[in-house]
């Protein structure tokens, strides 16, 4: 298995599992494609345009959270930037494809709310963040923190990878402190190494529509760049340009070599 988070090239399904991998012409499963676009090295549905692939898998995000028209919107921006559709790629959505700047951090200590989890969990009924995210905004401490500290700036981090973006991770919401700030009982910390980060901002639009297609994205840059991920800790800042839930944009920062 590839160290990415594995989903379908052609319509974007994630594949937790080698069940729902597809099959080349010597019965060895594809990396790239699920089972049921892709079986003994054939797409199964050849002619399909990328127009058409849209309209087939809107049905299958009903429980996203999601009207119609969000999900129409967010597959018409994500699924040109899988391999089968490439060549369908607008140059805002090539551009998606590279990190704005390469950058070196120092060390980050964050104090928030964090949970295990992994990215197959958080496709089911057992997904975590979407909580811990509500009891961010609940927790009184948090806020204190989040109005004292840096100037209403909140990381969503994800680290303790058990191995890589397939496995279990730590996510941690909350804010910058100091390294020697004292931290409420109700509130966990977790710091991040100094490290060398690829940084990818997102377009302007709506939650949680632009966040997922900044991971996509990334997933796919991650795939065709050949760049090495460290999972030492990675995490999205959202600022004073994520005030208004209707039109964000958002920075994710991922560790690499």
């Amino acid at each position: 298995m590839s160290n990415t988070e594995l989903y379908c090239q052609s319509c974007s399904m994630p594949l937790p599992s080698e069940e729902l991998l597809g099959t080349e012409q010597t019965g060895a499963h594809s990396t790239d494609y699920c089972i049921y676009c892709y079986v003994d090295g054939q797409f199964t549905q050849p002619e399909l345009t990328v127009e058409e692939m849209i309209e087939a898998c809107i049905p299958h995000m009903a429980d996203s959270g999601m009207d119609e028209q969000q999900v129409r919107e967010l597959l018409t921006r994500q699924l040109p930037l899988l391999k089968r559709w490439q060549s369908s790629r607008s140059a805002e959505q090539a551009a998606l494809l590279q990190p704005q700047r390469i950058v070196e951090h120092e060390e980050i200590r964050l104090a928030g709310l964090g949970a295990t989890t992994t990215n197959a969990d958080e496709l089911t009924e057992n997904a975590r963040i979407p909580q811990l995210w509500e009891h961010f905004w609940k927790n009184q401490d948090a806020q204190h923190l989040y109005h004292a500290g840096e100037p209403q700036v909140i990381y969503g981090s994800y680290s303790d990878y058990e191995t890589d973006a397939s496995g279990a991770y730590r996510i941690q919401i909350g804010c910058r402190v100091q390294p020697d700030a004292e931290l409420p009982q109700s509130l966990t910390e977790v710091i991040l190494p100094a490290s060398k980060y690829a940084v990818f901002t997102s377009r302007r639009g709506p939650f949680p529509a632009v966040v997922i297609e900044l991971w996509q994205a990334i997933w796919q840059w991650e795939r065709e760049s050949g760049s090495t991920r460290t999972f030492t800790g990675d995490f999205e800042l959202y600022d004073e340009r994520s005030a208004n839930p209707e039109d964000a944009q958002i920075d994710i920062y991922i560790a690499i070599q």
